[in-house]
C-alpha cells in the first residue's frame, strides 16, 4: 500500500517538474515574422496603421 502512495507521489513530481519545464521554454521562444514587402510598408505608413 505504501508503495503504491509512493510511486503515485513520484510520478506526480516528474509531471510537474515536466510541465514547468516545457512551459518554462515555451515562454522564452522568441517568435520571428517576416518583414513586411517594401511597397506594403510604404502604405501602411502614409496612412498610420
Amino acid at each position: 500500500m505504501v508503495f503504491w502512495i509512493v510511486a503515485g507521489i513520484l510520478i506526480t513530481g516528474a509531471v510537474l517538474v515536466l510541465s514547468l519545464v516545457t512551459t518554462a521554454k515555451a515562454y522564452d521562444y522568441r517568435h520571428k515574422i517576416d518583414p513586411l514587402p517594401q511597397g506594403r510598408r510604404m502604405e501602411e505608413e502614409e496612412t498610420g496603421q
